[in-house]
């Protein structure tokens, strides 16, 4: 068969010439994307966010009401009890919290023994300086006296090293869920993202420009080895929003070559998000399968849009596409999302914990519509540092 007369697509009627793609074409510059770092030692003190420190605090409420209810006989001597020990326990813990966040990066270079020692020693200081804190609000005249006896700071050390050993080892065991989660996140990924019949059909696709557009079918095969390339790369690697927002881009341009006047996307890019964090490979799953259930499955075709905002301090990301009008191929791309959605929320979760916000789901109607659409809206908090999750690279 003569490459000219081959049809790239092997699907519906569509836009098949090659010569009508978009003109924007040119050899990526992906190839020349600098070595990702390696991976770090695995961060045990991972307690600068909020789900860490939420944790920790309901674990010593809940601890506090324990030993409350311990040799009370009547309500409000338990009221009593539960109020001063939660003066001095919670602040205690908040204090540890608050001195191992900025240590965190220098703890986790320690070998297993220190980082237990350091965990008590900040546990004794933490719990010393509320009990301090404690004694000088409730008798501020005798509490001078009080903590020079040396007995005074023995209940303090002793607790507070006993803390600090109790949340180190809780971080530790955390750390050994979290990084056999993130590998299996990344293996579903993985199986999202290499999808035989989309290499089909781009090869398919360059074969047929090789003969009436050379340059065209090698930036397909450079965009398209571009994909494996960062499908295959280190599960701890993190690129930056534009990163992920260009290569959904390249990938887009791939499939306009299929489907031409079809498929129609609509890119409203916030500068002001493009330096945001992320795990590799967030966008370009969302936006594949918005063109596999929103345009590859309507005869007529689709449209796409992708927006990025920052809003405060956080980045919001949406991805709305225009769903069939057949009612059956309608529920069939809303239950054909799911592998996609499970990975992002997953890998969102795994990064920013209780800061992410992901919801999916069909948009309602319109009034005098008559399309329904299909969103994908997740958003997540843009600091200077960001939260890096145990096995991810900065």
């Amino acid at each position: 068969m003569d490459f000219n007369e081959r049809d790239p697509l092997g699907s519906q009627p569509g836009d098949l010439d090659p010569l009508r793609a978009p003109t924007m074409w040119a050899a990526t510059g992906f190839g020349n994307t600098a070595p990702q770092a390696p991976d770090p030692t695995p961060h045990v003190f991972d307690v600068c966010h909020v789900g860490v420190v939420l944790r920790v605090v309901l674990g010593v409420q809940a601890l506090v009401l324990l030993l409350s209810l311990h040799g009370v006989y009547s309500g409000s001597q338990w009221l009593l009890r539960l109020g001063l020990l939660t003066a001095e326990a919670l602040p205690a813990a908040l204090c540890w919290l608050v001195l191992a966040c900025p240590l965190s990066r220098v703890l986790q270079r320690l070998s297993p023994s220190a980082q237990a020692v350091a965990a008590a020693v900040l546990g004794m200081v933490s719990a010393s300086f509320s009990h301090a804190q404690v004694a000088w609000a409730m008798a501020p005249h005798e509490a001078s006296l009080a903590l020079s006896q040396p007995w005074a700071w023995a209940g303090p050390l002793v607790s507070g090293a006993a803390f600090g050993l109790l949340v180190w080892g809780w971080l530790r065991s955390r750390q050994g869920r979290v990084l056999p989660a993130h590998t299996q996140a990344r293996l579903v990924e993985l199986q999202a993202r290499i999808r035989p019949h989309f290499l089909f059909n781009t090869l398919n696709t360059a074969i047929a420009l090789v003969q009436v557009d050379p340059d065209r079918a090698e930036a397909v095969l450079e965009d398209l080895a571009e994909l494996f390339r960062r499908a295959l790369a280190s599960p701890a690697t993190r690129s930056t929003l534009a990163d992920e927002v260009e290569l959904a881009q390249r990938y887009l341009a791939i499939e306009q070559l299929r489907f031409g006047e079809r498929l129609s996307v609509n890119w409203q890019v916030d500068p002001a998000t493009e330096a945001a964090l992320v795990p590799t490979l967030l966008l370009q799953p969302l936006v594949e399968n918005a063109v596999r259930h929103g345009v590859e499955a309507d005869p007529q075709g689709g449209w796409i849009r992708v927006q990025t905002q920052r809003k405060g301090e956080r980045v919001v990301v949406t991805v709305t596409n225009g769903l069939p009008a057949d009612a059956a191929a309608q529920g069939s791309a809303r239950k054909g999302h799911g592998i996609a959605l499970r990975n992002v929320r997953q890998r969102l979760l795994l990064m920013h914990d209780v800061e992410a916000e992901f919801e999916a789901g069909p948009l309602p109607m319109a009034p005098g519509s008559t399309q329904q659409c299909y969103r994908v809206r997740f958003a997540w908090p843009d600091t200077p540092q960001g939260h890096v999750p145990p096995g991810e690279a900065p």
